[in-house]
């Protein structure tokens, strides 16, 4: 395995998911050969690369049980751009996999690719909703998006449950991912136009420092203040000397152009500690470029603003 992981090196433009949940995001090509390298086992016989932004229907996946062969899968959109070949061990995986990451022309060259038929999926019917309805699912998918930290899953399923109401689903699994895969193509086609590191990026690197010096940082960190409080203790290094975090609330109000609430403290509760951890914040933030406003009292909280919230879809 180590041989196989010193020959690939670098940071790809990939989302890699597990069978059993895990998720790696933007992994380098070494966690990819060792990610590959361990299937096999229980729960753990595929993993599915996905590009960053995901694009619907485009993605490379693979399938190795026991002593079993290798079975390679790609798919580029259409049905009919669906493949599929046997391969006898992890390295052409690893080879293959890594040149579709970087898009490499030929990429799938050298391999025997079989057309895999899983037939012509149903479309779903026309939404039938009122004037009303439509406005507040757009709206609500839009802002969610315009977030940029749900996936096209996460959408699809606030997509199906948010005019739910006692025994009314007016939006089928099938016309809620139709219906976010149209919008999220339409932000990822903006977004392509976007040049240079953005005020989210900056923020995201202000929060890997602070993580880097023992303050536990987490982004859009569960729903609310409350849960965030309840959660927090337990969502960094045990040794931690304090924590930031911003909610989804905070999230939305970021994506509206209001602004970027951090919340912080210090695990140990002490209003020294508190302001302590709230100047180490403010100046990480700072150091990025992006402007603070917060008067030193550790009962108040950090306001990130003027903030453009251009944040890059994942998915």
């Amino acid at each position: 395995m180590f041989m196989l992981c010193a020959r690939v090196t670098g940071m790809l433009a990939i989302t890699v998911g597990m069978e059993d949940g895990r998720r790696y995001v933007r992994a380098e090509a070494g966690k990819l050969a060792e990610l590959v390298g361990r299937l096999g086992g229980r729960d753990n016989r595929f993993l599915v690369v996905q590009q960053i932004p995901d694009l619907p229907d485009v993605f490379i996946q693979v399938w190795h049980e026991d002593e079993g062969e290798y079975t390679l899968e790609h798919r580029d959109g259409a049905p009919d751009r669906h493949f599929q070949t046997d391969l006898d061990g992890p390295e052409p995986v690893v080879a293959a996999m890594i040149r579709w990451a970087r898009q490499e022309d030929g990429w799938d060259s050298g391999l025997d690719w079989t057309p895999l038929d899983l037939g012509l999926p149903e479309s779903p019917p026309p939404l039938e909703l009122d004037e009303d309805d439509r406005k507040a699912l757009d709206a609500r998918i839009r802002e969610v998006i315009v977030g940029g930290y749900a996936t096209r899953k996460q959408l699809a399923e606030i997509a199906e449950e948010f005019l739910v109401s006692e025994d009314r689903r007016p939006v089928s699994s099938a016309q809620a991912r139709r219906l976010v895969d149209r919008m999220w193509l339409e932000r990822v086609e903006e977004q392509a136009h976007w040049e240079g590191e953005t005020d989210p990026e900056r923020l995201s690197r202000a929060f890997a420092a602070l993580e880097a010096s023992g303050i536990t940082a987490r982004e859009d960190f569960t729903c609310c203040r409350t849960c965030g409080q309840a959660e927090i203790g337990g969502a960094g290094a045990p040794d931690a000397r304090g924590y930031v975090y911003f909610h989804s609330q905070c999230t939305d109000s970021a994506a509206a152009g209001h602004g970027l609430t951090l919340l912080y403290g210090g695990f140990d509760g002490s209003p020294g500690t508190t302001a302590s951890i709230g100047r180490e914040v403010v100046a990480a933030v700072e150091e990025t470029g992006l402007s603070v406003e917060w008067n030193g009292d550790p009962g108040r909280a950090i306001a990130v603003t003027p903030l453009d919230w251009r944040k890059r879809l994942v998915g």
